[in-house]
């Protein structure tokens, strides 16, 4: 495991072990649950690709799922965008030195390895090629970084018992839970994924969107932050067997998704830098075009789509 990463859980067969410097998580509860938890109903406002909590009416910049980015107008699932529609800086600040932080919230299985496959691809994330391109984008100050060791550390939170009705308010609250657990942890650069356990997702999931990221008020302030259900759960729909056959196509999601929407937070953390026109970011503009499996290093190749260039005026 990386030397930056000063956070490493292990899960196997319903055990999941936290050592860190400082931090500790305790064993997993011996009695999961095995149904599939619903949500209060989320509708999607306008721009489609938001969707707005209704307990706050905090927005949240959503992932499409394939089959719905098939019917939004201009943007079908495996059709490069219409090149000259670039993004607009809006104002907002961009996380100029990422750094990642995730909590595995009541995770007590992983029968489909999304654990592993997360912490390295997060792992190698940082200072990639496949980011590269994201560096042109700027605020006021400076522009998106793209330095290694970007996951600093993992948390497996079981002391917060995981609501049966998962919703937008909740997960925004156990972020804020996160940057009091991770100490020192929160600046305007700073991802806190906040990751639910397999059938345990907010209404939405799969059927209009794969994951989102969001922001909620905290002490400290505005805490950015995003929701990556247990991907496999969805199946084709966010992407599984998008790149790779058989029992190895069966995480492509977890990576696609997991990329895109670290791209976009990095991009527009606060759902106020770059967008485009149509409310598109980033990864919106190039989803489920180009899947391929991308090199990172020591960690690993992952399957991974492009994210948009504006110098290019393409998917790069």
């Amino acid at each position: 495991m990386h030397r930056h990463l000063r956070t490493v859980v292990l899960i196997a067969f319903g055990a999941i072990l936290a050592a860190c410097s400082g931090n500790s998580s305790t064993g997993l509860p011996s009695n999961p649950s095995n149904s599939a938890s619903t949500s209060s109903a989320t509708q999607l406002a306008s721009p489609s690709y938001t969707i707005r909590d209704p307990e706050t009416g905090t927005l949240a910049h959503i992932m499409l799922t394939k089959d719905v980015a098939n019917s939004t107008p201009g943007h079908a699932a495996g059709v490069v965008p219409q090149a000259g529609l670039n993004m607009v800086w809006h104002g907002g600040p961009v996380q100029q030195t990422p750094h990642i932080y995730i909590v595995y919230w009541g995770w007590t299985s992983d029968p489909t390895g999304v654990f592993p496959r997360m912490q390295k691809f997060f792992n190698g994330v940082g200072g990639s090629q496949w980011l590269s391109s994201q560096a042109q984008y700027t605020d006021s100050t400076g522009h998106v970084g793209n330095q290694p060791n970007m996951l600093v550390k993992a948390w497996g939170d079981l002391t917060n018992k995981l609501p049966v009705v998962i919703t937008q308010s909740a997960l925004a609250a156990e972020a804020v839970r996160a940057v009091s657990h991770f100490a020192g942890s929160y600046s305007v650069s700073t991802n806190y994924i906040i990751a639910t356990p397999h059938l345990h997702s907010q209404a939405g999931f799969g059927v209009q969107w794969c994951a989102y990221h969001s922001t909620t008020s905290s002490p400290s302030g505005t805490v950015s932050w995003t929701y990556m259900p247990y991907m496999t759960d969805a199946g084709s729909s966010c992407g599984e067997h998008s790149v790779n056959s058989g029992s190895g196509g069966v995480l492509d999601g977890v990576t696609i998704v997991g990329g895109h929407e670290q791209a976009e937070t990095m991009t527009d953390p606060q759902l106020d830098a770059w967008y485009d026109n149509k409310g598109e970011e980033t990864g919106d503009k190039c989803a489920w075009t180009g899947l391929q499996n991308t090199p990172f290093g020591a960690w690993g190749t992952f399957p991974t789509q492009p994210l948009w260039s504006n110098s290019a005026n393409s998917c790069a």
